[in-house]
């Protein structure tokens, strides 16, 4: 397939559609019009069919979408059929729950190691993973192998630690940090503002009470 620009309005919707294939998938259905996956998701037919039409279309006039294919062949787009090996920086309540998150593993994200600059925390277990102190990270994604840094700081280390990060060959960060990082464009993030999503919840209840 040729390479083209795909918008990030699509691929933001990309997992979604994953997950609600993955679903039917489980529940045993084979096929699927745009029609009715429309009325799943709340997306117009429309707009499932052009999404998909960026990737070849994958459907059949007449028959719709075969679930089991389209399920597989969107995990391909994601990159899900690839291993991705992450570390945690910061080992706090954030960190410990994605650590102890078992789906990520599910999705070919596997935790190899936990950070944090806490003497106290050092050789805490964290369903089975060791938190190791900060001085041992180079080292620790040189011999790993680490595709991913995953960052639960304090804003006022999150840049550091992105540079060490960036330094150490790291492909992507996945920043909780309240920090725009400043990186090359080689290096991919994806920005997690937990208050963000609360205060725009906060603003559609607001709206909608006064509509």
């Amino acid at each position: 397939m040729e390479a083209k620009e795909i918008s990030q309005a699509v691929v933001s919707r990309l997992p979604r559609y994953f997950r609600y294939l993955g679903e039917l998938k489980d529940e045993g259905v084979e096929r699927i019009s745009s029609q009715e996956l429309s009325k799943l998701m709340r997306v117009t037919a429309s707009q499932i069919r052009q999404d998909f039409n960026n990737f070849g279309g994958f459907g059949q006039q007449g028959y719709g979408y075969n679930v089991e294919y389209l399920y597989t062949e969107i995990g391909k787009i994601l990159g899900l059929d690839q291993t991705h090996r992450l570390i945690i920086i910061g080992a706090g309540h954030l960190g410990q729950a994605i650590a102890n998150y078992m789906n990520f593993e599910r999705r070919g994200f596997l935790i190899k190691g936990l950070f944090d600059a806490d003497p106290e925390l050092a050789g805490k277990m964290v369903r089975q993973i060791p938190v190791r102190p900060m001085e041992e990270l180079e080292q620790f994604i040189q011999a790993n192998n680490i595709d991913i840094g995953v960052l639960t700081i304090p804003k006022d280390g999150a840049a550091a630690v992105s540079d060490r990060l960036v330094k150490c060959g790291i492909k992507a960060i996945w920043n909780f940090a309240h920090l725009d990082l400043d990186v090359p464009d080689s290096v991919q993030v994806e920005n997690v503002h937990l208050s963000d999503s609360l205060m725009k919840l906060s603003y559609n209840i607001r709206n909608s009470s006064e509509s």
